[in-house]
Formats: structure tokens, sequence, C-alpha cells
């Protein structure tokens, strides 16, 4: 039809190669209320009429291809109750029984596809009360929808704060020290860096595109290798770290915050490995990093990011680094605190290098060059030959609500990744939320999580005795 033509909009590479043959990653949001959920379905259906499909043209349409093979948008009419899905237990059950009941429906729903005939996304009403919450909601979303910046931006568009709606919620955000002089000792800084950096990223890149394609980490215990390791069942579970306390750390040892956070991570990974098996404290392992390429430094509107050439554009803005994790000897075991040093000369050095620039450039380039496939197959192997993804978001500062019911909490995860390991982190009223995703039934998702907590544990009570 003529008129279907004027309806069809074009969709970016990203989009395409994060919804192909070889890829397809899904993103989970869970909100956690503090007390029961009273939000019934017309209710929430209102919400999301008003709220949420407004927000970009693409929660109301769906990936067609068009009479040339140009894959696009094409609006259509959402019916909302295809998309709001509330599951029923048994009534009267302890909390440990929700709770290992919502653990198993979360696996579940990230087992199953989204449907290619409707718009990418589902949100997910659970009002039965668990160990951290007295409800849950989950919003189910495919990647090629955006990314994690994007859908957090899009998801805080529909929220509140608690202590005053009427004021827009805030984010913790580094602002650089500015001044004549200090620019004037960054300027001759840089002579000398340039030399260092330009190295840096030869060697960098170079590395990070021979693990893309030819060189894969050693078999672990959080590495299984099997082939289609992204459609076996997943396991999720949470821990919580104060960032006041993970503030005296950075204070103490003079780092960032994200030095102190990987050196738990890498020091946590090699103890959970070190456990299962004793051999494994020496296999190559390497850790990617997802980072977010816009030049920003907090979460703007979706007004300014879906306007045209803007400075922080929807979608998907991401490119990967490489970090291989630190060898765990006895000596390390004796001072963890050289898993933080190490993160922050390491984070330090890759601060200096273009690698993560020419990283992202070589997405594009490949899609321009073999097409969005091809990308795809790139991604998906660049994921495989290395052990875990870690990835973080930034939350608000203060208490928000969904609808008039505060939120206790909140954690994101993704399905499909072909690896055993992901570790997911996002920031909310002071705390830093890790979730764990795990391959079920490979690895103890609860005994990795264990094991984390213990590194922190150990590095903060080093750090206080520095």
């Amino acid at each position: 039809m003529e008129g279907e033509e004027e309806v069809l909009e074009p969709m970016s590479p990203s989009a395409q190669y994060l919804r192909s043959s070889a890829l397809s990653l899904t993103i989970f949001g869970v909100l956690e209320t503090e007390d029961h959920i009273n939000i019934d379905d017309s209710m929430a259906m209102s919400l999301l009429k008003d709220l949420f499909l407004p927000i970009n043209h693409r929660f109301s349409s769906i990936m067609v291809t068009d009479k040339k093979g140009v894959r696009k948008w094409k609006k259509v009419e959402v019916n909302l109750e295809d998309h709001v899905i509330g599951p029923t237990f048994p009534s009267d059950m302890s909390v440990d029984y929700y709770d290992e009941c919502f653990n198993d429906y979360l696996s579940q729903i990230s087992m199953e596809q989204l449907p290619q005939h409707r718009p990418l996304w589902e949100i997910h009403i659970l009002r039965y009360p668990t160990k951290n919450a007295a409800g849950n909601v989950i919003f189910k979303l495919h990647h090629s929808l955006g990314d994690g910046y994007s859908l957090m931006g899009a998801l805080l568009s529909c929220l509140q704060r608690v202590d005053n709606p009427s004021v827009p919620l805030t984010f913790p955000s580094r602002q650089p020290r500015t001044g004549p002089g200090i620019r004037r000792k960054v300027w001759l800084r840089r002579i000398p860096r340039f030399f260092t950096g330009l190295a840096h990223t030869t060697y960098d890149f170079g590395w990070s595109l021979f693990k893309s394609t030819l060189m894969k980490d050693d078999i672990s215990p959080i590495r299984s290798g099997i082939e289609g390791v992204e459609f076996r069942p997943i396991a999720t579970t949470t821990t919580t770290f104060s960032l006041d306390q993970l503030g005296q750390i950075k204070t103490k040892l003079n780092v960032t915050i994200n030095d102190v956070i990987t050196g738990i991570i890498t020091l946590g990974t090699r103890i959970y490995m070190q456990k299962a098996d004793e051999e494994s404290c020496k296999s190559k392992t390497t850790a990617l990093v997802l980072l977010n390429t816009r030049a920003i430094g907090g979460y703007k509107s979706v007004d300014e990011m879906i306007k045209p050439n803007s400075d922080v554009p929807w979608g998907n803005r991401f490119a990967f680094l490489h970090v291989p994790l630190p060898k765990l000897t006895q000596s390390e075991l004796l001072n963890p605190l050289d898993f933080v040093k190490k993160a922050h000369r390491m984070i330090k050095r890759y601060k200096n290098s273009g690698a993560v620039y020419l990283t992202g450039q070589l997405l594009s380039f490949i899609t321009i060059v073999r097409g969005h496939e091809a990308t795809a197959r790139h991604i998906h192997a660049t994921l495989k030959n290395t052990s875990m993804a870690i990835s973080n978001l930034i939350g608000p500062v203060e208490q928000m609500a969904l609808a008039n019911q505060p939120c206790k909490g909140l954690y994101f995860a993704v399905a499909g990744p072909p690896q055993s390991l992901s570790v997911t982190m996002i920031s909310y009223v002071g705390k830093l939320r890790i979730a764990v995703t795990a391959e079920k039934g490979f690895i103890d998702q609860n005994k990795m999580k264990s094991c984390i907590e213990y590194a922190f544990e150990v590095i903060y009570k080093a750090a206080l005795e520095v």
C-alpha cells in the first residue's frame, strides 16, 4: 500500500545488528516497591499510553523489511493488553516461596524472545512479596530500542521524586576542575602523553581486535565455552554496597570509585574461580567492559536525546574494552588492595588510549562495508571469546516513585550474550546495586555473589588500616 511507505522510518545500524540472526540482546530493568503494588492493569495501561508510548516512536513500532531489503521501523497500533503481564502464583505462601517464584519467573522470561509482530517490550507486574521488596515491576526491552543510557532516560521520565514530584530527579556527576592554572598544566602534560597515548592506542586496539577474532579465553569455572550458551537458562542474584563505604576506600587509596568497584569485582571473581578449581587462578580470563560513548555527565531529557544532531542522541552509543583479570596469587590474597591499585593503573592507562574510540569506529566501518549481519557476528565473537561482561549505569540520588508507589530499589540485567557470566551495576539513593547473571547449572550465582561480598569486606577493612 502507498500509505504504508509513509510510516516506515530508517533503523539505525546498531538497532539492526542488535536484532539479527547472529545476536539478540534483551535488557531487564527491575523496580522493587516498598509497599504492595496497588496499580491494577487498567491503571498500568493508562500510564503506558500517556507516559511511556509518547517517549519514542520505537515503543510503538515493529521491525519490517522493505522491498529493497532494508530494515525499518513501522509504526503500528499498540494493543497494551499484549504488553502488560501479571503472573499468578498460589496465594498465602511464604516470602521464601515467592522469592523462588520470582527468580524462576525472571529466568523463564529471559529465555523467551519478544514476538516480532508487536513492539519489542513488555511490562511484568509481580504483586507478591520477596526477600527484597513488597512487589516487583520488570521492564523487558529489546536492546535494539536503545542502550542502557537511552532506556534509563526513558524510564526516569515516567517516574517522580518521592519527596517532591514537581522537582526533577538528580544524579551524581563529576565536575572537572577548571581554571587558567590548571588548564596550563593540563596542556603541558599533554605533550608527553600524546606519544605514550599513541603507543597505548596502537597496542590496545590491536590486542582488542585480536581478542575479538582469534584469541579465546581459557575454559574456566566462569566460562563454559559451549556452543549456544546464549540460549541456556540464566539465573540472577543481587547484592548491595554502600556508596559512602566505597567512597572511603576511594579516599584512602586516592583512586576513583570505578577503580574500587573494578578491583572488588575482579578480586571476587578470581576468588570464586579458585574455590571452584585451584588451577583456574592461572587461566587467561578477560572481562569485556561496555562503555557509553556519549560525552556526558548525567542523563538528559528524552526531548534532548531525540533532537536531530543531539550531543546525547537516543539509541545505542557504546564501545567495549577488553580488561584482563589479574591472576590471583598468595601475595594478592594477603594484600587485597593490590587489585584496586592494579585496576587504577589499568583504567588510568586506558584513559590515555584511543582504543575505545577506535573500537566504536570499527563497528561503524564493518557495518558500512559488510552490513549489519557482519557487525552482529563480530560483536557475537567478541563476547564469546571473553569470560564475562561488566556494565554500569548511574541512578538517581533521590528516592523515586512510579504512580505514587515508592521504589525501594532497582537493578538491571542483560539476556542473550554468548557468555556464562555478566555483572551489571547501578547506583540509587546512596547504594550501589550489583546484579550477577550466570549460566544456570554451571555457575553458582549465590557463591559468586558471596565471593564479591567477601572481596568488598577485605578490601574495605584493609583500606581503613592504611
